[in-house]
């Protein structure tokens, strides 16, 4: 790398808008989404990350199996919904340790918004930061082993028994 390439700044990026309704039930929060997912506007786009595969499980229905326009409905069916702790950041990469500049979404008219959200789930660490303001505006909260590819550390019939944690009461 060259200084000169080193001293370029890393335009900022902006997250996705949330996929919840006025029936989300559990509302799941990642950190903020990889490459993969702002190249397709989609979450969790990367073709290695669990969570389809687990939200499938969890709800018994083949989500990742769907075109990912058929799989956001079907997923608030469930009362079940997506966002990110992060609404901008600077990051080259996909890597959490690698985002710099963050700023929050905003949270404030969430209960307006999803009067019945009950549990939130924090899909990793970098988001799991997020969950004691959570707890503390009422929610329960289930801090969540990262779904990414880049934890590969835990197998996924592990991470898939620490998120069935979601739908406990």
């Amino acid at each position: 790398m060259s200084i000169a390439s080193a001293c370029v700044p890393v335009p900022p990026l902006t997250g996705l808008a949330p996929v919840i309704d006025v029936t989300t039930r559990i509302l799941v929060l990642g950190s903020f989404p990889g490459a993969a997912s702002l190249a397709a506007g989609q979450y969790y786009a990367h073709p290695r990350n669990l969570l389809w595969p687990i939200l499938s499980h969890l709800t018994g229905e083949d989500l990742a199996g769907l075109p990912y326009d058929e799989r956001l409905p079907r997923l608030l069916a469930h009362g079940i919904g997506l966002w990110d702790v992060l609404g901008a950041c600077e990051r080259k990469g996909s890597l959490d340790s690698a985002i710099r500049a963050p700023a929050a979404n905003d949270f404030a008219r969430l209960r307006e918004r999803c009067p019945l959200l009950e549990t939130v789930g924090f899909n990793g660490k970098t988001a799991g930061k997020f969950a004691q303001q959570f707890a503390d505006a009422g929610y329960r909260t289930v801090l969540l082993p990262s779904t990414s590819p880049a934890y590969a550390a835990m197998p996924f019939a592990q991470k898939l028994l620490a998120w069935q944690r979601l739908l406990a009461d």
